[in-house]
C-alpha cells in the first residue's frame, strides 16, 4: 500500500496490512492503563511501542527519538485526535506516519465478512469478524433464505449484509446468553417481526437470578428448524452457560458457539458457578460434541486474535478431527478429573462488566452508545487463559 502521500489510514486498511503480513510499526499512545487493557493484535506480528501522548508534550525531542525510523508508524489513540497531533510530529521530522482513523473506537467496531468456502451450491455460511474483539457471528443462507447466529451489537451489519448479498433473514439464535459482548438478537428479531431463539435456561440472569424481559422462543436439545433447503438442529451442551447450545447445519456444520473453539474450550465460570458448571461441561464436549464425526466442519464463536487460527482467506474454522489432533492434550483431557482441574486452574481473570453485559442482554439493563461501548472495551476471554498467551 503507497502510504508517502497519506497522513491516515482506516481500520479496514490496518486489518488488511496486518493479514498480510506488512511490516509496520504501531505507536500506541493511549495512557498506559487503556494499553494494558486492550492492544491492537493480529495474526502476523507487528512491532509495538507505547509512548503516551503527555510525553510528546512534556518533551517532544526526546520521546520522537524513541521512535525508530526505517518503516510506516501508525499512530493509535482513543478516538484518533491526539495520535494525529502525533503523526503530524514525526512526519515534520522526516517519519513515514500515519494516523490510524477514529482510533480504537474504530478499531473495536470493525468488522470483516468473509464466506465460508466449500459449502454446496445449496448453502452459503458468511463469517462476519468482529475483529479487535475476536468475535464472530453466522449468517447461514439457504435458497434465499437465512438464519442469524450469535449477532453481536451492531445491527446494521447484518442488515446491510443480507441487502447486499439479496438474502432474507427469517430467524435469529443466539447459542447463549454472551457475557463479552451485547447481542443484538433481540433487537433485530422485533426490528424484522421475526423469532428470537434462546434456550430458557439463559433466559434468567445467573447472578441476579431475574427472568429476560423480552420475549423468546425456547430452545432445547434435539430442535430441529427449516430455512430454505437446509436444516439446523439444536444440541443443549450445557457447561459455559446451562443454556449453552451448538447447532447442526446439514449434519456437518456445527456452530460451537462457546464450548469449542479451534483452539482451547469454553470457561465455566462466568455464571459464577465454576465448580458446579465444570463437570457438566466436560459430560456436554465428550458425550456430545466429540463424538460427532471428525469430518464436521466446526465454527465457532470467537478466536484468540495473536493465535495462528486464522486462515489465508480471512477466516476462522477447522474440521472437529484437526481440532482434536492439533489442541494441547490438556484443553481435551480424556480424564474427567484432570479436565476439571486443568480447567479451574487455568480460568483467566473474570471482568467485572460481564455482569452487567448479561443484563443487558436479558432486557434488564438498557445502556446507551457510551456505555455500551465502554462495557464492551477490550478483547474477549471466554476461553481458558492459555488460548491467549
Amino acid at each position: 500500500m503507497a502510504t508517502s502521500t497519506k497522513t491516515a489510514i482506516t481500520v479496514a486498511e490496518l486489518d488488511e496490512m496486518i493479514e498480510q503480513g506488512n511490516q509496520f510499526l504501531l505507536l500506541d499512545v493511549r495512557n498506559a492503563d487503556e494499553f494494558e487493557r486492550w492492544k491492537i493484535e493480529g495474526r502476523h506480528p507487528f512491532e509495538t511501542i507505547h509512548i503516551p501522548y503527555f510525553a510528546f508534550l512534556e518533551n517532544e525531542e526526546e520521546n520522537i527519538a524513541r521512535v525508530p525510523k526505517g518503516q510506516l508508524v501508525v499512530a493509535v489513540c482513543a478516538k484518533g485526535g491526539s495520535s494525529d497531533y502525533v503523526a503530524n510530529l514525526l512526519r515534520e521530522r522526516g517519519y513515514e506516519a500515519v494516523n490510524l482513523e477514529g482510533g480504537m473506537i474504530a478499531w473495536g467496531n470493525y468488522y470483516r465478512t468473509r464466506r465460508i468456502p466449500d459449502t454446496g451450491t445449496d448453502l452459503a455460511i458468511y463469517q462476519i469478524i468482529r475483529v479487535a474483539r475476536g468475535d464472530l457471528a453466522y449468517a447461514v443462507v439457504s435458497n434465499g433464505e437465512a438464519v442469524l447466529i450469535d449477532p453481536t451489537r451492531h445491527a446494521e451489519v447484518y442488515t446491510s449484509l443480507a441487502e447486499r448479498e439479496g438474502f432474507k433473514i427469517v430467524a435469529i439464535f443466539d447459542t447463549h446468553a454472551h457475557a463479552d459482548h451485547i447481542s443484538s438478537g433481540p433487537r433485530l428479531a422485533k426490528e424484522l417481526g421475526v423469532p428470537y431463539f434462546l434456550h430458557p435456561y439463559d433466559g434468567i440472569h445467573p447472578i441476579d437470578m431475574l427472568p429476560a424481559t423480552f420475549e423468546y422462543e425456547h430452545l432445547k436439545d434435539n430442535f430441529t428448524f427449516k430455512f430454505g433447503n437446509a436444516t439446523l438442529k439444536g444440541i443443549h451442551i450445557p457447561g459455559h452457560t446451562l443454556g449453552n447450545m451448538a447447532f447442526l447445519v446439514n449434519d456437518r456444520y456445527l456452530f460451537t458457539g462457546d464450548s469449542i473453539f479451534i483452539v482451547s474450550v469454553a470457561r465455566p465460570d462466568l455464571g459464577g458457578r465454576g465448580q458446579e458448571w465444570a463437570p457438566i461441561h466436560y459430560e456436554s464436549l465428550y458425550k456430545k460434541l466429540l463424538v460427532l464425526p471428525d469430518e464436521t466442519v466446526v465454527l465457532p464463536a470467537h478466536f484468540a486474535m495473536a493465535s495462528k487460527e486464522g486462515r489465508a482467506d480471512g477466516t476462522f474454522y477447522d474440521t472437529l478431527g484437526n481440532i482434536k489432533r492439533n489442541n494441547p492434550k490438556e484443553y481435551l483431557a480424556p480424564s474427567k478429573e484432570a479436565f476439571i482441574e486443568f480447567m479451574l486452574s487455568t480460568l483467566p481473570v473474570f471482568p467485572p462488566q460481564y455482569v452487567d453485559i448479561k443484563r443487558v442482554n436479558g432486557g434488564l439493563l438498557v445502556p446507551d452508545e457510551e456505555k455500551a461501548s465502554e462495557l464492551e472495551l477490550g478483547k474477549n476471554v471466554c476461553a481458558l487463559a492459555d488460548a491467549y498467551n
